[in-house]
C-alpha cells in the first residue's frame, strides 16, 4: 500500500512509519518539523517537509506518489496551550484538517485513518468509556478533534470517504529506534523519566481530584500497540471491507477507542518508574492544569471485535521500561 503519514516525524507517527515500512509498504511522511524531527523518520520512508493545511501542495503530493491511504497524525495537541490559545488549535487542527480532506477529495483518495483522542469525551459519565458515550470536550484541543471527526463523517456521507477514527488514550513507551522527544515535555511518563535522569523534581499537576490518591488516572497504551492498530485500521478502509461502508456510496466511520482498559494514577506511574529505574524519584505537587478530567479509561472492546486488536504490551512496567531504555540510548533526543 502507498501510505501518506501526516506528522510522521513526530512521536506516534515515527513508530507507525517504522511498522509500515517493516511490513513492506511504501510510505511518504508529510511534516513541517515544527515539533517533529528529521532523525525520527525511517530512512526507508520518503520525507516531504510541508503543511498538511496547504491543499494544492498536498493534492500534488497525493498525485505524485499515487497515494492510496492517509494516516493523519499531525496536530497541535497540548491541552493547556489549547485553553490559552484556542485560535491556534482551530486554525491548525480544524482548518488544516479540512484542507487535507479537500486535497484527498480532489485527487480521489478515499481512505483515511484519523488520530483522535479521549479528550473528546470530556468528563465521562462512566468508566470504562465506550465509543457510544457522549462527546462533550472540556478543552479546546478535544473540541478541535471532535470537529475533525465530524468533518470526516460528513465527507463519508457526501463523497464516500472511507475512514477509521481512533480515539487514543495515553500513548507512551518507545520502540528500539524511536521514542518521545518533546520540548517542553508535557506527557507524564517521559517527564518523570527525564526528571529522574537529571536528578530533578517531577511535578504532578493536582492532588485533589476525586480519585483514591488525589491524582489523575489515565489509561496508558504502548506506542507500538498503536502502530499495530493503525495498520489494522488502514486495512479496514479497503473498499472490499464492509467495516467502513459499501464499495461505493455513503460511508460511516468506524470509531474505536485505543487503550488497555486499565487506569493508573499519576502517583502509580511514579512508583512504577521508580521500580524500573531502581531509585526514588522526587515529586512536588503543582496546581491543576485547566481542562484535565480526573479519570480517562477506555473500553477497548470495539477495537478488539472489529479490528482484531488488543494491547499486547499492557503493563505499566513494560511501557515505562521501553521508554527508559530509549531515553538511556538517546539522552539528547534526536540529532536533528
Amino acid at each position: 500500500m502507498r501510505i501518506l503519514v501526516t506528522g510522521g516525524a513526530g512521536y506516534i507517527g515515527s513508530v507507525s512509519v517504522e511498522a509500515f515500512v517493516a511490513a513492506g509498504h511504501e510510505v511518504t511522511v508529510l511534516d513541517d518539523l515544527s515539533t517533529g524531527h528529521r532523525g525520527a523518520v525511517s530512512p526507508a520512508a520518503r520525507l516531504e517537509v510541508g503543511s498538511y493545511g496547504d491543499t494544492p501542495a498536498v493534492a500534488g503530493l497525493l498525485d505524485r506518489y499515487h497515494i492510496e491511504a492517509v494516516l493523519h497524525c499531525a496536530a497541535k495537541s497540548l491541552v493547556g496551550e489549547s485553553m490559552t490559545d484556542p485560535a491556534k488549535y482551530f486554525r491548525e487542527n480544524v482548518a488544516g484538517g479540512v484542507a487535507l480532506l479537500e486535497a484527498m477529495r480532489t485527487t480521489g483518495v478515499r481512505r483515511i485513518v484519523f488520530s483522535s483522542t479521549a479528550a473528546t469525551y470530556g468528563m465521562p459519565e462512566r468508566i470504562p468509556i465506550l465509543e457510544t458515550d457522549p462527546i462533550q470536550p472540556i478543552n479546546a484541543y478535544g473540541e478541535t478533534k471532535r470537529c475533525v471527526e465530524g468533518a470526516i463523517r460528513w465527507y463519508g456521507h457526501g463523497y464516500g470517504l472511507r475512514s477509521v477514527i481512533l480515539r487514543y488514550f495515553n500513548a507512551a513507551g518507545a520502540s528500539a529506534a524511536y521514542g518521545e522527544s518533546h520540548d517542553p515535555e508535557t506527557h507524564l511518563i517521559p517527564a518523570v523519566l527525564r526528571a529522574a535522569a537529571a536528578g530533578r523534581d517531577v511535578t504532578l499537576f493536582g492532588d485533589d481530584y476525586p480519585t483514591p490518591d488525589g491524582t489523575c488516572i489515565r489509561d496508558y497504551i504502548h506506542v507500538e500497540d498503536l502502530a499495530r492498530a493503525h495498520m489494522l485500521a488502514l486495512e479496514a478502509t479497503d473498499p472490499a471491507n464492509a467495516l467502513t461502508g459499501p464499495a461505493t456510496g455513503p460511508c460511516e466511520p468506524l470509531v474505536c477507542n485505543l487503550g488497555s482498559g486499565t487506569g493508573f494514577s499519576n502517583r502509580q506511574v511514579v512508583s512504577a518508574a521508580e521500580a524500573v529505574i531502581g531509585r526514588p524519584i522526587s515529586v512536588k505537587v503543582g496546581p491543576r492544569r485547566p481542562g484535565d478530567p480526573p479519570i480517562l479509561v477506555a473500553s477497548p472492546q470495539n477495537a478488539h471485535e472489529k479490528l482484531g486488536w488488543n494491547a499486547s504490551q499492557g503493563t505499566l512496567e513494560q511501557i515505562i521500561g521501553s521508554a527508559w531504555e530509549w531515553l538511556r540510548a538517546h539522552p539528547a533526543g534526536y540529532a536533528e
